[in-house]
């Protein structure tokens, strides 16, 4: 189980599979915070997101914009 909080373009997680195929894992399941689609640049089957989202910039929760907004006690597009 790989666990992701934002699925953006999906390059990072394609080399990470990639990798751990080579390692021999039998099996890989995503669990995502947010599945983003619409900068994908790279086929991605999550397994389980909280979230799905066509676009838009999230603010809030621990995600930031320049550091600012990094606070907000939710997650807002």
């Amino acid at each position: 189980m790989v666990l992701e909080e934002i699925v953006d373009t999906g390059l990072t997680l394609t080399t990470l599979i990639d990798e751990l195929k080579r390692l021999g894992v039998a099996s890989v399941a995503i669990c995502a915070l947010v599945n983003k689609h619409a900068r994908r640049q790279a086929e991605v089957d999550v397994t389980y997101a909280g979230i799905e989202l066509d676009d838009g910039f999230l603010v809030g929760y621990g995600l930031d914009l320049a550091e600012l907004k990094r606070n907000l006690p939710a997650i807002y597009v």
